[in-house]
């Protein structure tokens, strides 16, 4: 490898992509084409940089195969980095056996930590903390080091354990500031911030207050019974039941823990849950068998019971109701959350991540388009949607992620 090379990978090492630039923008060999293309990345431009790196992978040819199994895991960051979470996970896998065949320990552990960070991304959490437990992070640079922290620290906030995640952004801190990447540092920094930011509204007796992520984990180990409308469940003690398939029972559970101790009266159920203007007997029917199927779901948890007005919810062992309600009352809020990052999405990454047909999230984006709180970008396939980070919430409550039962 020649001087300018060396150089220039030093240069994208150390977060310089425009000294990389200097040295090998005129260069068509494969070396340059490949830290041509990592440069561009790092400058944002996905597009250029993903043909760069292809181009690269093609010049390397078949026999430099670790030369192409890094071409695979730079093109693969860049489709994570431009949110492209349909790109192949196969073939990242590929070459990162190829990489651990070939004693490359560093570019192996940086293609797991894509895979990682993919899984977290689309909610599959279990298997991304199995991912992270296998890396090897002892010989990896501190910049490797500092990602894989805030991939842990990530995953902790889903998973609502702070002091976790507050220790692996501690590590990431202490990483980032060996690595002396201060795009790194900032990163690092962005993710304490939504550790320390709102992540819930607390409503209780009428009332209605914010909560940190630190809060909401204290509040769901109380005795309370909590209607979790962040994830859509209610939840006591070490119970959990999932409403999150079943809308109209959890609207209708979430109506009434937001009235306890009093009752809600038939025709407020009827118009909020089944959204009906005109109220008629057929809709009272509805309810009671609506009502008659939360009483059996809800059984272990509470009770409901008819009232001359209308229904009230009693808790069967715990002496307080209180509904956990997200930071935003928006029907997109889970879209929104995702957009939040200030990167680019296509509709179809956020059905991938939402576990939502691209029909569903294409309409809500039309409207979140058409209320001004979201822009597209490019036309056809290649249009994308983004928005400003929303600031003074964290959206880990957001994010879909199942129930886990500890």
């Amino acid at each position: 490898m020649d001087s300018l090379i060396t150089a220039a990978a030093r240069a994208l090492a150390a977060g310089d992509p425009l000294g990389a630039l200097n040295r090998v923008a005129l260069r068509g060999d494969a070396p340059a084409l490949a830290l041509r293309g990592i440069a561009m990345a790092q400058l944002g431009d996905f597009v250029r940089a993903k043909a760069l790196v292809r181009s690269a992978a093609r010049a390397f040819g078949a026999k430099e195969a670790v030369a192409r199994a890094r071409c695979v895991v730079a093109e693969a960051e860049i489709a994570l980095a431009s949110r492209d979470l349909a790109w192949p996970a196969k073939a990242l896998d590929h070459a990162r056996k190829t990489l651990e065949e070939h004693g490359d320990r560093v570019n192996a552990a940086h293609a797991r930590a894509l895979d990682v960070r993919r899984l977290a991304y689309i909610g599959r959490l279990d298997e991304a903390e199995r991912q992270l437990a296998a890396l090897d992070t002892e010989a990896l640079p501190p910049a490797s080091q500092a990602v894989q922290a805030l991939i842990e620290a990530g995953i902790a906030m889903r998973r609502l354990r702070t002091l976790p995640a507050r220790a692996a952004l501690a590590r990431a801190e202490a990483a980032a500031r060996r690595s002396g990447i201060a795009s790194l540092s900032a990163e690092v920094e962005a993710a304490r911030v939504l550790l320390d930011a709102p992540a819930a509204r607390l409503i209780a007796r009428g009332t209605q207050r914010p909560l940190l992520l630190g809060e909401v984990e204290a509040l769901l180990q109380t005795p309370a019974l909590v209607i979790d409308a962040c994830r859509n469940g209610v939840h006591a003690a070490d119970q959990v039941v999932s409403l999150a398939t079943r809308p109209v029972l959890f609207t209708l559970a979430r109506l009434l823990g937001e009235a306890w101790p009093h009752d809600v009266s038939r025709e407020t159920l009827i118009a909020r849950a089944f959204r009906i203007r005109h109220l008629d007997e057929t809709h009272r029917a509805r309810l009671r068998v609506e009502m008659g199927r939360l009483r059996t779901v809800l059984k272990p948890l509470a009770s409901i019971h008819a009232t001359p007005q209308g229904f009230a919810l009693a808790p069967r062992f715990a002496q307080e109701v209180v509904v956990l309600a997200r930071p935003v009352d928006d029907d997109h809020a889970p879209l929104l959350a995702f957009l939040s990052d200030g990167e680019s999405w296509s509709s179809s990454a956020l059905a991938l991540a939402l576990n939502a047909s691209q029909r569903t999230v294409q309409r809500a984006l039309d409207a979140l388009a058409s209320a001004g709180k979201v822009q597209a970008i490019g036309h056809g396939r290649a249009r994308k949607w983004m928005m400003p980070p929303m600031p003074g919430f964290t959206t880990a409550l957001l994010l879909p992620a199942a129930w886990v039962n500890e």
